[in-house]
């Protein structure tokens, strides 16, 4: 019995422990590539329950082409949260890219919104933080399980990532 615990704990055991660290990007190019590529994201899906609310999905996610995946590893390196994903173009004019995407709601308010109040966005994507901020403070107070506090989710995501035309 000991045996076998041995053999799992050395296959399971990470192969350079403490010696190797992972690359990052810093705080700036991070910022810089979300004021570029990055988006802020509310989806209000159901079920619906007796009371109105609805299943509330916060995600903040860069997209990249697909040669600059590496990247993308190396912000998913800096947060210490997400996954990188091979995302499909279908549009014949568009190349084949990659989305870094958080969708925990514990990663979002304990890595993603400190992370840009502490490092602030210098585009417009600023006002759509700022209302994704407002929402994820609803989510965290339950307003999302009433048809009230849906109605002023709603509201929110309706000015958000509106594009200059």
């Amino acid at each position: 019995m000991i045996r076998s615990q041995r053999s799992q704990l050395r296959r399971s055991t990470p192969m350079y422990v403490g010696g190797r660290t992972k690359p990052k990007v810093s705080s700036n190019y991070i910022v810089g590539l979300t004021d570029g590529e990055g988006c802020f994201y509310v989806h209000i899906k159901p079920p619906y329950n007796k009371s109105g609310g609805a299943i509330v999905q916060l995600t903040f996610h860069v997209k990249m082409r697909a040669k600059d995946k590496p990247l993308l590893q190396k912000i998913k390196n800096t947060f210490n949260c997400g996954n990188v994903y091979f995302q499909h173009e279908k549009r014949l004019n568009h190349t084949q890219c990659y989305r870094y995407t958080v969708y925990s709601h514990r990663d979002i308010l304990r890595k993603i919104i400190p992370f840009f109040k502490k490092h602030s966005l210098e585009s417009t994507k600023i006002k759509d933080f700022d209302i994704f901020c407002t929402i994820a403070k609803l989510v965290s107070q339950g307003q999302h399980h009433t048809q009230e506090g849906i109605k002023k989710i709603r509201a929110l995501k309706s000015r958000m990532n509106r594009r200059a035309r």
